[in-house]
Formats: structure tokens, sequence, C-alpha cells
């Protein structure tokens, strides 16, 4: 199989992308049953409400010109499997395998690349424990330069190992992230920055590293700031499917506003079942592959 790859921005058109649907994730009222608690869920997810859910984000995705990529079952995987962003990592070189900082996900890397790796897509390697890296901690500003996010869920020694991976003309630069809720608690990068074009992102300014804010503002980008209120409400959880034309978890009306005021078309979504129980949003549960 042969085709362009790489996903180097995080607002470029979606060619493909690489997702699991709740029928598969969450596979069964039993596995739902045995797992919502350990894996920190809110509440446990209604299987057929998460069902029809989803099948409103696969048609935006497919409505956009996006190749939608199902990925399968597999030994070990959770319902956490849903949050496909965090298992893969694109680079230059190929796909990276991480080794993730919640352990109960650890063979989703491994599962996901393995099919990717059979539909003709390169793999450059995996990250080595204890070094740890998770998607969702890292954004491509352009095809040189990655942002990372350096927590409880991604630690320096990963990134050591993403550098060498990633190649020597990706420039990776580290940020520190905010302890915030703590070690159980779901927060990358991502929770508080959402590219949606090559000089506009959404931001939560709060819980943002300064060096951060003021590298972007460097840079040129915009900010569309996520008030107060609508911030645990994934607010600033917003999947760009090309430029300033973004998904996002309906509830947040101020951040919409504000989105569409800057010019960008807003796909809203309801998503009580598979972002707001499992702390998931639309990015979260979409693994970039090609962007235009």
């Amino acid at each position: 199989m042969s085709f362009d790859f790489g996903s180097f921005n995080n607002w470029g058109s979606l060619k493909k992308v690489a997702v699991r649907p709740p029928s598969v994730a969450f596979k069964s009222d039993a596995r739902l049953d045995a797992e919502w608690k350990p894996l920190n869920y809110h509440s446990r997810p209604d299987l057929a409400e998460a069902n029809r859910e989803f099948a409103r984000v696969e048609s935006i995705l497919k409505a956009a010109g996006a190749d939608v990529i199902a990925l399968p079952d597999g030994d070990g995987l959770t319902l956490d499997s849903l949050y496909t962003h965090d298992a893969l990592i694109v680079t230059p070189r190929g796909l990276v395998r991480p080794h993730m900082g919640k352990p109960q996900r650890r063979r989703e890397a491994q599962v996901n690349g393995a099919h990717l790796e059979t539909l003709g897509f390169p793999i450059a390697g995996e990250i080595q424990g204890p070094g740890s890296v998770e998607g969702g901690d890292l954004v491509w500003i352009d095809r040189h330069t990655l942002l990372a996010g350096i927590g409880y869920r991604t630690n320096r020694d990963g990134i050591a190992q993403l550098r060498k991976l990633a190649g020597s003309d990706v420039e990776i630069l580290e940020f520190d992230l905010p302890h915030y809720k703590g070690k159980s608690d779901v927060f990358h990068l991502m929770s508080v920055l959402s590219p949606l074009d090559k000089d506009l992102a959404v931001v939560y300014l709060p819980l943002m590293p300064v060096r951060l804010v003021e590298f972007l503002e460097a840079r040129g980008i915009g900010f569309v700031e996520v008030p107060n209120e609508e911030f645990d409400s994934m607010g600033c959880n917003v999947l760009a499917i090309g430029p300033r034309h973004a998904m996002m978890v309906a509830g947040n009306p101020e951040t919409e506003r504000r989105m569409k005021a800057a010019g960008v078309r807003v796909e809203v979504i309801k998503a009580d079942e598979i972002c707001r129980k499992g702390e998931g949003g639309p990015t979260c549960m979409t693994r970039p592959l090609v962007r235009g």
C-alpha cells in the first residue's frame, strides 16, 4: 500500500485517521461493569448510546473527506482503547509505539501499531520504560517543531528516546505541566492547547506554562480562550478537522461562540458517553495519520 504519510501539524485537513469505535473498545456490558471504576470513569457509560454518539463522530470525519480506519480489538485492551490518540505517535520516520504513562493502557500501542503496519504504515520504533510518552502530550507546530508536555503521563526519558526516533531535523521543545489534580487525573498538554490553524489555537491560559504562552505568542499564534466554567466540560478538547474547521463537545457555548467569532466552522457533538465519562474528547478519540 502506498500513500503520503504524515501529520506534522494539528490543523491540516484530515486525510487518514484511526479510531476504535465503542462497539469494539467498550465491547460489552460485562466489560463496562468490570472496568469503569478501576479506570477512573466518572460513571458507567451506556453502550447503545455510546454507539449512537460515535456514529455522529464518524459521519463528521467522513463528510470532511477523511479516510476513517477502524482499529480492531486485541488482547489486554480496556475501555480506554477508545482514545486512540494517545497510543501512537506520528513522526517523519514513521509511527512510534509509546510506553504509556497509564499502566492499564500499555497493550494499546502494540495492537494499534501492528494493525496499521499491515496496512503499510511505517514503524519507526518504540519507547522503552521507564521512559513514558502519551500522544496527548505532543503538539506539532510545523514539520520541524514538536511541543511536548512533561507531566505524569510523559517524562523526559521518553522524550529523549522520541528525539532519536523522530530524527535530527525535528526539534522537540519541553514544557513542564502543572500537578493540577494529580497522578490519577487525565491531564495532557492538549488539555490546555488545541490548534485550529497555523495562527490560531484554543487555549486554557490558567493552566498553561508561561514559556509555552510566550512561545506561541512569538510564533504569531492567536488564542481562543476557554472560560473557567468550560474547562472541566472539555471546552479546550477540540479536534481540528481542517484549518478553522473543528469538532467539539456540546455544553461549551461560550467557547463555541468565541471560536465562531474567530472564523471557525464548528461541529458540535453530543458526547456524554464517549467523552465526558472517560475524560476524553474529540482529539483523544482520533489518531490523525495523514493531514493535508
